[in-house]
């Protein structure tokens, strides 16, 4: 399975991507650390590797853009047709046009506004001298988001899901809740650079419109740009688009308006809590109160975490766009139709599965006979503990600074260019279990992690930051990478923790 690199910028800079660029040699476009030297010789999709796509002003539909590099400088090309990357400003030879190659690859050439010509390689050099693109100015796109995501439709404003039927994928959500939303675009370097989308129920999207159990021809798509927006289209040129009363997605119209582009949006982090004094789930079935009274999980007892950077607190949503708010006296009630001081939570993490809340007061949530959640204790006991579960990522895929969490025979690696997607399982008490895609579990030691056994281990998942987690095994000790791709059980401090990207 392939994967991506970083993260995508589309919810902080609307129509900004992070993408990688392959040649016909199938190599990436790279700038190097030192000196600010530009090559086509990238073998895979790593930091080096990566460029940021800026639309510049213009007109909506003319796809003019700007490629910056990582370390923050834009590609350009002089008025002798060198091409650099050296300049921390926008010049007029930095500003490239997009257009997709007709010949049914979906591979991308970029024309230098200024010059006229197409940006090529040829072995180690980076030429603009071409007045058509052919096979040397032809670029595959891999999109370097996180590889899970939202696909929200531009036409319709709304977001993708999992039909009930579980095997099609309708456009008519207004929020994205829940794991029927969360997708893999699956960059497939060894098909021509398309792409797959991947559901939660491990199904493939075909151009048809039905879920394939497996990744077929009918089920790739070339990736495209239209001023900001990302449209997928299919062998026979059609784009997928919601369609009908249903908003059912698949292929029908060649031509790329509104309806046909979509934007790709961070999937923030959606829970479920049970309280560990008896045994409930969290919920706000019955109205305002917050109180753990429920046997199963609906979107009532789903509850989105919204991180404040300022504070290093959270915020809890509600699917009816409400958060836990403290209220006086102590009741936590879910009435908060925006964000006040109020609403926000320090999360304390026990090391058993279970966090604890710490309202604005300073003081910790517990759970009263009742059920009902009222910020009203000096320490955490276990009436303050609540077992967490991860809902929207029933698939997690792992990244850090290495790379992806993928296999080399057995055995798990942390540095791999492509990613394998882990099925996560939920046990009692906060429990997880990962399972490869082999059909065996994970097994961690002091040594290595590998996934060859027939029987669960008990892992816990700690949020960190919205998009990282940290992962404890249930003899407390915290999974780290090590730069040479291993990774492995570190050691009970949280300082011995990788955060995860997730």
């Amino acid at each position: 399975m392939n994967g991506a690199g970083d993260i995508i910028t589309q919810n902080q800079q609307r129509g900004w991507w992070t993408i990688g660029l392959i040649n016909s040699r199938y190599k990436y476009l790279t700038a190097e650390t030192f000196g600010f030297k530009i090559n086509a010789n990238g073998t895979s999709l790593k930091k080096k590797q990566i460029w940021t796509l800026e639309p510049a002003p213009g007109k909506a539909d003319d796809s003019m853009i700007y490629l910056r590099s990582h370390l923050d400088k834009y590609l350009a090309v002089d008025s002798f047709g060198n091409v650099t990357c050296e300049s921390d400003e926008k010049e007029t030879g930095s500003k490239f046009q997009i257009s997709v190659s007709e010949d049914g690859s979906g591979r991308w050439a970029l024309k230098n506004v200024e010059r006229g010509y197409f940006l090529g390689s040829s072995s180690d050099k980076l030429t603009c001298t071409a007045k058509v693109p052919g096979d040397a100015e032809l670029w595959h796109v891999h999109l370097a988001a996180r590889p899970q995501m939202n696909l929200r439709s531009i036409g319709r404003k709304r977001f993708a899901h999992l039909s009930e039927s579980l095997d099609e994928i309708h456009v008519d959500a207004n929020v994205p809740w829940g794991e029927d939303t969360l997708f893999t675009l699956e960059f497939r370097a060894d098909e021509g650079g398309k792409y797959a989308l991947h559901t939660c129920n491990n199904k493939y999207l075909s151009a048809p419109g039905k879920l394939l159990d497996t990744c077929t021809p009918e089920c790739l798509f070339s990736a495209e740009y239209h001023a900001g927006a990302l449209a997928l289209r299919d062998a026979a040129g059609a784009y997928l688009a919601p369609i009908g009363s249903k908003a059912v997605l698949k292929t029908r119209s060649t031509a790329a308006t509104r309806d046909e582009l979509f934007s790709l949006e961070d999937s923030l982090p959606q829970a479920a809590f049970v309280a560990a004094l008896n045994d409930k789930h969290v919920s706000v079935k019955q109205g305002v109160d917050v109180t753990a009274n429920q046997d199963e999980i609906s979107s009532h007892e789903t509850f989105q975490l919204e991180f404040d950077w300022g504070t290093k607190r959270w915020y809890i949503r509600t699917m009816q766009d409400r958060y836990w708010t403290l209220e006086t006296g102590g009741g936590i009630q879910a009435s908060g139709d925006n964000k006040s001081s109020n609403a926000l939570f320090e999360l304390s993490w026990q090391g058993d599965g279970a966090v604890s809340f710490r309202a604005n007061n300073g003081k910790y949530v517990l759970t009263k006979r009742s059920g009902h959640l009222y910020a009203s204790a000096d320490t955490v006991d276990d009436n303050c503990k609540y077992y967490f579960y991860l809902i929207n990522r029933p698939i997690l895929v792992l990244k850090c600074e290495q790379g992806f969490v993928g296999p080399k025979g057995v055995r798990l690696e942390c540095n791999k260019a492509n990613y394998e997607t882990i099925q996560v399982i939920r046990g009692p008490k906060g429990a997880v279990y990962f399972k490869g895609q082999n059909g065996k579990y994970w097994h961690a030691d002091s040594e290595a992690v590998s996934c060859d056994s027939d029987s669960p281990q008990t892992f816990y998942l700690e949020l960190r930051e919205p998009t990282r987690l940290a992962i404890r095994s249930g003899s407390g000790q915290y999974l780290a990478a090590a730069k040479n791709g291993n990774f492995r059980l570190a050691g009970p401090e949280l300082a011995h923790a990788t955060h995860w990207e997730y």
